[in-house]
């Protein structure tokens, strides 16, 4: 029944969303676009969290994705939306895929502190990176996307639709594997690890693929904020975006793999109402509004769709 609801839910969403990147004022477009791509990014982490693993490093793969289709258009001269978005997941999934042969091995505050270190390596050479623009970064322009040229002023809400296609994708993807037989062993990895090799499965292997594709969704995340933005810097990859992305992974809960997605776009909202009502003290607004829901609702926004299915 759940995932069924899920399914459902699912497309409803993506078609709601479709129907917006058509009809809603381009800066709904905007905010939009800013939350799903970091919603990807959010979902990655709650295939980590799901199996034990906090991480304060997916700034890392976050930045890579932006520099990586940013780059791509600056100095390849590839201005093609789908590739950009596909580059920047290549990357996540690369770098991932080297890293995540030493990091698997670690457990608890280990893991996180060394995600957060890497991450913190590339912030520091990005700002070196006078190629790069250092701190100021640099812009992007996509001109096209899957081979088609886009009309000026379409480009934001035609990448907003792919950055949807590939959310619905990932999510729907993502809802397969968690409740699925991976799923359920990534969950009993952060029961009780000993026990899942004594019954002969490499604990090791499970930790390692869940942390590429975690770096995976976090490069396309990055990438569909470089499309929607058109600016990349190195506060992307700073320690203070990691912590968000786990913030915000708190806030939705881990429980559905909508919930990434509605706890990033009620995070990017309230930032942004908070940042236009009172840019003096939009901090303190936007902690007050968050500490109020984590302590009314312990585990996460998607808790209340709970309470609403065990009611009906």
């Amino acid at each position: 029944m759940r995932r069924d609801f899920t399914v459902v839910a699912l497309a409803l969403a993506g078609l709601a969303l479709l129907a917006a990147a058509a009809w809603a004022p381009q800066s709904v477009v905007f905010l939009l676009a800013v939350g799903l791509a970091k919603g990807l990014v959010v979902l990655g982490l709650v295939l980590l969290m799901r199996t034990g693993l906090v991480s304060f490093g997916q700034g890392l793969y976050y930045g890579l994705g932006a520099y990586g289709a940013a780059m791509l258009a600056n100095f390849a001269g590839l201005s093609d939306g789908a590739v950009m978005m596909l580059a920047g997941a290549a990357a996540g999934a690369l770098v991932a895929a080297v890293l995540g042969l030493l990091l698997a091995r670690y457990r608890l505050i280990f893991f996180s502190m060394l995600t957060l270190a890497f991450s913190m390596i590339l912030y520091g050479l990005l700002v070196k990176s006078s190629a790069l623009g250092s701190t100021d970064g640099f812009n992007l322009h996509a001109k096209g996307f899957a081979g088609m040229a886009l009309a000026d002023g379409a480009e934001r809400r035609v990448f907003f639709a792919a950055t949807v296609v590939a959310a619905f994708a990932a999510a729907l993807a993502m809802h397969r594997v968690l409740g699925g037989a991976w799923g359920r062993l990534s969950t009993a990895i952060a029961d009780n690890e000993l026990r899942v090799e004594y019954l002969g499965t490499s604990a090791y292997r499970v930790v390692y693929v869940n942390y590429v594709a975690a770096g995976a969704l976090a490069g396309l995340g990055g990438a569909c904020a470089a499309l929607a933005v058109g600016h990349v810097d190195p506060e992307m990859t700073y320690w203070t975006t990691s912590g968000e992305f786990v913030f915000v992974t708190i806030l939705g809960g881990v429980g559905n793999v909508l919930a990434p997605f509605v706890s990033a776009l009620v995070f990017e909202g309230l930032r942004t109402v908070a940042n236009q009502y009172a840019p003096n003290v939009w901090q303190m607004m936007l902690g007050a509004a968050m500490l109020a829901i984590i302590l009314f609702l312990p585990a996460g926004l998607w808790s209340l769709v709970r309470r609403l299915q065990r009611a009906t």
